[in-house]
């Protein structure tokens, strides 16, 4: 194989630009899911009345979720052709060109004419845009996270791979508040200006990407000749297994973030309009907190290993099925709140900040973008429907059935966390601190 490549030196301690990769990531992330977030929250609060408006209320949102939906189904699709080009050419480009695409679509639907204005193709516009966000947002996850690992020192490979799941609820607390703050407009800007102001966000975000180093792995990988002519079809001969995992691992998280954040906002701004503030600014404080809690679980999988933390949180999100809306029925502004914090900030954030190097470790270096990537936008594509399968649900047998749902999800992620082989156990963890330890002593 040619290259003009020229092989890193490999080391224990990470590249020298880890720091700076682990951020720049994690600032593309949290644009991302600024943007695709948005569109959520404009689903459950605005959409349903605004593309919809000949179809009773219950009707209306659920068109509203499902216009949310299509954009999930496209995301598998987004993180096979990601996955596919980052294990073939190069994490970086992937990064910079999703981002490219995100922004432009979220922009348009800022600018989106109205069913009240154009008629039915108001919706079907907002269906293609929804389509081209999804693929973006597939095609994303996988590059980031991979480029963050593959900088960072060996031993502590789950807080770096954690720093790009902390900007998820980054992204989200700026769609949150960007929607609280615009709540008092007047007219479609209360929805509009969301989108319309992700644009300055997204070419800040390509200015930073653009600056990044390839992965030292994948350079690496391409000079010894270890780039598969067909990484995505490669992963599924070889890795199906692993990918089954990550589909199991990641519906718990993706279901108990869209229930609450999506679901539980429109079924309490439903029944209690006045509590839309609090429930946005809850939302907001959720995210918040879910920033720390992220880099903490993640820096506690390099000490304790990644499945403890992750069986602790399916446990807690099976516990919590019942009592979150038990605890928010009543629409006491207190107990609201305490449930999206708790719900969003603490059991959602320990599943995402263990993501990072759980799902990836289950790939080697030239297919884990792809598998890695495959079984994360399955899952998430699955998960776009919990909201419209929520209200399906609530519609037939009340909120028992949105309880209901969210606990059949965290069963399904403690299943497959169970079946999974630790991958930073005891021994390999004295192993690779051993290897860093020598490096640090031949480097003093």
């Amino acid at each position: 194989m040619t290259t003009t490549a020229t092989p890193p030196q490999k080391s224990a301690l990470g590249s020298k630009d880890r720091n700076k990769t682990a951020i720049a990531a994690a600032f593309g992330t949290s644009v991302e899911n600024y943007d695709f977030i948005a569109y959520g929250t404009a689903s459950a609060l605005y959409f349903g009345a605004v593309f919809f408006p000949e179809s009773d209320r219950f009707v209306g949102t659920l068109l509203s979720f499902a216009t949310l939906a299509v954009g999930f189904l496209m995301r598998p699709l987004g993180g096979a052709v990601g996955g596919y080009l980052a294990d073939r050419f190069g994490r970086k480009p992937v990064l910079v060109g999703a981002m490219i695409v995100m922004g432009a679509a979220t922009f348009l639907i800022g600018l989106l004419p109205t069913y009240a204005q154009i008629g039915v193709v108001a919706p079907i516009l907002l269906v293609v845009i929804r389509m081209i966000q999804g693929l973006a947002f597939g095609a994303e996850w996988g590059g980031a996270i991979t480029m963050a690992y593959e900088h960072a020192p060996w031993n502590r490979r789950g807080m770096y791979a954690a720093i790009p799941q902390a900007g998820n609820p980054v992204g989200i607390a700026l769609a949150s508040a960007m929607f609280l703050v615009c709540a008092n407009l007047e007219g479609d800007w209360r929805w509009r200006i969301p989108f319309l102001l992700s644009a300055v966000l997204v070419i800040v975000a390509l200015i930073v990407r653009s600056r990044l180093s390839e992965s030292p792995e994948f350079i690496d990988a391409k000079v010894e000749g270890r780039i598969e002519k067909n990484p995505f079809l490669t992963t599924i001969r070889r890795d199906w297994r692993s990918i089954l995992r990550v589909i199991g691992l990641r519906i718990v998280e993706s279901f108990a973030y869209y229930s609450t954040a999506t679901y539980l906002l429109n079924y309490l701004t439903e029944r209690f309009p006045d509590i839309r503030p609090t429930a946005l600014g809850a939302i907001t404080a959720a995210s918040i907190v879910a920033v720390f809690v992220t880099f903490l679980a993640g820096s506690l999988t390099d000490r304790v290993g990644r499945r403890p933390l992750y069986i602790g949180a399916c446990i807690a999100a099976i516990l919590f099925a019942f009592p979150m809306y038990l605890l928010t029925n009543d629409g006491t502004p207190a107990l609201v709140i305490a449930v999206f914090i708790f719900g969003i900030g603490f059991i959602h954030a320990t599943l995402t900040g263990n993501q990072g190097s759980l799902l990836t470790e289950q790939f080697g270096t030239s297919t884990r973008t792809s598998g890695a990537s495959l079984g994360y936008q399955i899952a998430a594509a699955l998960g776009g429907f919990a909201p419209l399968l929520a209200a399906a649900l609530v519609g037939w047998i009340g909120w028992p059935g949105a309880s209901l749902l969210y606990m059949t999800a965290a069963v399904v992620g403690l299943i497959a966390i169970l079946v999974t082989r630790e991958t930073y156990g005891r021994a390999e963890r004295a192993r690779i601190n051993a290897l860093v330890a020598e490096e640090k002593s031949r480097a003093a």
